[in-house]
Formats: structure tokens, sequence, C-alpha cells
């Protein structure tokens, strides 16, 4: 509870000669304001050098204080005249050592050695200073820090449809108004917003956030400052970063339930179950933030335990939640913070930097379900910003849910898995790979692959036919042309976009490859599409040498490096099971999961004999 040490302005006039005013005083506005009142008429105002300095640091570091300071200075001095005030500049300046040391007090006794030598008030809105000062036998004067308003100043710009406005010195006041995906910028008035009104307007901002509950300075540096009053988020910009004092007030216009988002029951259930790893993805202004409060509600509901990690803290959820920001300016240390109170779900506004992305990776992994909230003009640009900070092979256990957020709507939601298989496009079996597939959640169906190719990691859309195009079509009338001088009842069958099998009588074979593989190249040039020859009845052929490895999740049949390119029949004793090109290295990769690969492993521990005949 605040000591107050009783005084009454209307004693002031008559009683005090001499005043030293202290910086809090200052930067409060209560000294102009005395003045201005005529409180303070005929009477000595002397200024300690240490507050001029102290000031003059906090506004060379960009800190929004030390501009506020100087120019209340500047006002006392233009106003002093008029009261036959007598301003002096007194004491000496503070060294850097006593700057560096201003949190610990030694401005503060610097100020109160003035006012002892020169047997004058201290004036402060500092209680611990008027606390020090009246046990030295200094005679000091307190006044209340502040006074709550009614209403403030940035409130007269304010509808109940404004999402932002947004004021520069020698504009005209603009403002936001509609709600996400559909506002309006309007004039706000038509006179130019001044100088003078927009430091009344920050100096009023920084009152509330030092005094007021639910108020707090988020960010204060070099030329610009972020805070947040209740539901506002306010940012103060000022020259030399920007070329103008500038103030944008954001806030949200609306706060929805999860159930307002007319979820399908299998996102519910999802959500529900087993997403934990979930990406809200989505354009600047367009209800991600707002999506996911309504998320942390809904688990908060659930009877999880729910916080988030925001900078600046401005999501709008029940009191419940506990609202974090980043602890000695890092989100590291405060995620190291959450892994001690162990909460079920982690609210992360907004993922940004390269080290966001690694925290978040981090924080899913160590087993705290995730919602990040993330940038982006496209659903498959979320998980993109992942890639190249995180190894590829564990995104879909980091991100299994992503929801694109568009005009306040869900209009995609997408999730990840992992498999091993030749990627779309490609035809060599032996090109299989880790592929990251990215499916459409509600219809399964697969949307984009992402693998690594050399030394890129790839990123494709994959097109998916529902019926044969008109090319390929063109292409089956030029197989069956080229094939009625070797089989007329030959059987096409189409395995990739530029690769087809051919079932042929057995006999025509040998003519339809040619010696050492000619024909079937020319044939192969001349169609432009890669062909294997199947034949209709299975036959043996001669029996090659065939050794068996299993790499990763693969069955691997080696062969002599002199038959690479030539058609292999693969048996299983004397059971025909398929026919295949040995690859560029000597190899037929089958994939486990692959039915024929479940065959060929059932045929191994069984101890079966697996042959090749070509």
């Amino acid at each position: 509870m605040k000591r107050k040490i009783k005084t009454r302005p209307s004693e002031i006039k008559e009683k005090i000669e001499k005043v030293v005013p202290d910086t809090s005083i200052i930067i409060d506005g209560k000294l102009s304001n005395l003045i201005s009142s005529g409180e303070l008429d005929n009477i000595t105002i002397l200024i300690p050098e240490a507050v001029i300095a102290e000031l003059q640091a906090q506004a060379s570091r960009g800190q929004e204080i030390g501009f506020i300071g100087l120019e209340e200075i500047k006002k006392i001095r233009e106003i002093s005249e008029k009261h036959n005030i007598i301003l002096k500049f007194v004491g000496e300046r503070p060294s850097y050592e006593d700057i560096l040391m201003a949190k610990s007090g030694r401005i503060d006794a610097l100020i109160q050695d003035i006012a002892k030598i020169n047997k004058a008030v201290l004036f402060t809105a500092d209680l611990p200073q008027a606390l020090v000062a009246e046990a030295e036998g200094i005679k000091v004067k307190y006044f209340e820090a502040y006074e709550k308003a009614k209403k403030i100043k940035i409130e007269d710009f304010l509808t109940p449809d404004t999402m932002s406005i947004h004021l520069k010195e020698g504009c005209i006041p603009l403002a936001k108004r509609g709600k996400p995906g559909e506002f309006k910028l309007v004039k706000i008035r038509e006179e130019p917003i001044s100088t003078s009104e927009l430091e009344e307007i920050s100096k009023e901002i920084f009152e509330i956030a030092k005094y007021e509950e639910n108020a707090f300075v988020e960010f204060n540096e070099y030329g610009v400052s972020v805070l947040q009053i209740k539901d506002l988020r306010i940012a103060i910009v000022r020259p030399p970063l920007s070329d103008g004092i500038e103030i944008t007030v954001v806030r949200p216009v609306v706060k929805l339930k999860l159930d307002d988002y007319k979820l399908s029951d299998k996102l519910k259930a999802r959500l529900e179950s087993k997403a934990e790893g979930i990406l809200i993805a989505g354009p600047p202004g367009s209800g991600k933030s707002t999506f996911a409060a309504s998320i942390a509600e809904f688990y908060l509901n659930k009877g999880k335990i729910v916080k988030t990690m925001e900078n600046p803290r401005d999501l709008q959820v029940p009191p419940e939640i506990t609202q974090y920001a980043p602890f000695d300016n890092s989100f590291a240390k405060t995620a190291d913070i959450l892994l001690l109170v162990r909460p079920d779900y982690v609210i992360f506004d907004e993922i940004r930097k390269s080290k966001d992305f690694e925290i978040f990776s981090d924080m899913r992994l160590a087993g705290i379900g995730l919602v990040g909230v993330v940038h982006a003009t496209d659903p498959i640009d979320a998980i993109q910003r992942f890639i190249g900070k995180i190894e590829l092979g564990i995104i879909p256990h980091i991100i299994d849910t992503i929801i694109y957020i568009k005009n306040g709507k869900i209009e995609n939601v997408f999730s990840t898995n992992i498999t091993v298989k030749v990627p779309s496009g490609m035809i060599e079996a032996d090109l299989s790979r880790p592929v990251v597939e990215v499916r459409d959640f509600e219809t399964g169906k697969l949307i984009y692959e992402i693998y690594t190719y050399g030394e890129q990691t790839v990123v494709l859309p994959v097109i998916e036919k529902e019926a044969k195009g008109a090319m390929q079509k063109l292409a089956e009338e030029k197989i069956l042309e080229e094939m009625r001088k070797y089989d007329k009842n030959t059987k096409i069958e189409w395995v990739g976009e530029n690769k087809v099998i051919l079932t042929v009588r057995n006999e025509i074979i040998p003519r339809i490859i040619g010696k050492e593989g000619k024909n079937i190249k020319q044939l192969e040039e001349k169609l432009g599409l890669s062909i294997d020859i199947s034949p209709a009845v299975a036959s043996l052929g001669s029996e090659i040498k065939t050794d068996i490895s299993e790499i990763g999740n693969n069955i691997v049949l080696i062969y002599d490096k002199k038959y690479a390119g030539k058609h292999a029949n693969i048996y299983i004793d004397s059971e025909y099971l398929f026919t295949a090109t040995i690859g560029r290295k000597a190899e037929i990769k089958i994939n486990k999961d692959s039915e024929l690969g479940k065959k060929l492993l059932i045929a191994l521990t069984s101890k079966k004999k697996i042959k090749s005949f070509i």
C-alpha cells in the first residue's frame, strides 16, 4: 500500500520561495501544470543538471520517457516568464558512471544534494525519493503521480468497429474499420494531427502503462516503444527510425469461440484427440490471433492447462490462461520456464525469427502440445518457413495440422506425414527416398510432396489426374500403331506420366527388345516414353545370380552391372511374382510395405528361393 506525504497545492504559493524538481515531477507534467495554474508565481525554480543529463541519456537511447521529459522542460521555460518565475539550471553534470547507476539512486542523491544546499523544497512524484528526502531533513512536497481519467485521448478516435488507428504528425488521422478481411481505410477527421497533440497522447499512454492495471510497456528501445493498454496494442515510433512521430493502435474487434468457425466433426475430433503440433497460418489481418485465442479457450474448457508465449501480449484469453512474454528479451528462457510449469498446451503467437522456429520445435519434441501462429500467404508457406531450420524428416513430428485462415474464415486444413517412396513424377525405383506428404485433411488428397534431391530441398505440388488426359490417349494410339507389327493385342498400363508397361505375347519379346535393346531404345526415343515389356504368360528365361539386401524400408535385389537396363522376371521358387527393369545401379528396389515387398519378406523368413530370369 502506498504511503502518501500530505500536501495541499493551495498552500504552495504562500510558503515556497525555491523549488528543486526531480525527474518524476517533470515527466509527469505536474510542474508545468502547477506553473500554468498560477500556484508557483514569483518563485525560483532550480532544475538540476542531473535531471537534464538523465533525460538526455534516456532520449539518446530512444526511450519515449526521455523525449517526454525534454519536451516538458521546453514547455516550462516557455511559460515561466509569464508567471514571473526565475528558471535556473544548477549543479554539475553527472558522470557517465552516475547515469549508469541511476536505477540505484545515484541521480536521486545528486538532486537531493541540490535541494539541501540551496535550502529549497524538493518537488517529486516518486514516493521513495520523497521518503528518503524527508528522512534526511530536506523539505519535500510529494504529489500523487497519477489520477485516473474517465476517458483517454486515444479513445476519441475509436469506434466499436475500429480495428486500428494510424496517427502521424502533419497527416490526417486514419482508421481501419470493419472486420478481418472486410475493412475500409477511412479518415477520422479532416485536420492533420499536430506534433504537440501526438506528444500529449504519447505522454498519457505512458502514464497509463506505468500506473494502471492491465497496462504495461512491452518494448522500449531506440526510437520505438510498444505498449499494451488492456486490449489495445500501441506502437510509438520516432525519428531517426521514422521520418516523423507515428502512433499506431491495433485492437481486436471480434471475440469468437471455436464453434463460431463451423468446424467439421473430423477436424474437431482431430483437435480434441490427435493434433498437438498445430500451425495457424494466414496473411496479416486475416484473423489468425482471434482463432488462436478461440483454440486456447477451447482447450481450457476441456480441462487442459494452457499458457501463451507472446510479444506483445495481446491475445484476448480468459484470466485462467497465463500470458508469458520473452524473459530477459528471450523466448528461449521463457520456454525453459514453461517446461518447469508443465502446461498441456502453449499458444505461440507469433513465430517470426529463426530462433522462434527452433524453440517451437524443441518444445514440441519435449512433449508439449503447441499451437503456433505464423504469417504466410499460402498454406504450404507455413511449412516452408521451417525448412532449413530443422531436419526435414522431423517436420511431421512437429507439425501435424496446418489451419489456413483468410478473411476471418478457415480456408484450408492440411495434415502431414512421412513415408519412403519414389516421388511423384519420378520413374526409376532406385530413386525412392523419405518424402513428407502434405494432404488435404478433409479429403486425404495428396497436395504437396517435400523431399531432398541432391543438396536441394524440393517442395512440389502433386496434380492427381482424375481421368486420362487427351495427351495420354493420343500417346496410347501412337503406341498401338507402333505395336501392330509385333502384337495387335498389346495391353498398355500407365505407371507414371512418362512410363508404360506393355504386355505382349512371349515369343515376340526378343523382336521388340532387339539386339542389346536396340529396338526398344528406338521405340522409347520415338514415343518419348520409358517402356517396360511384360510377357502375356510368365516364363522363366535365363536365370541370373541374385543377391538380396535390406536397406531402410526397401528390399533390394542386386545384380551384376552388365544386366543394368535389362528386364528381369522375379520368381519365388517356381511361382512368378513380377517383372521389372534392372536400374542403372544394377538394382531393383521393392518397398517392404507394398504387396510385393510383403511377399518377398515372407519368402525370406520362410527360406524360400528368390530367383531372377532375363
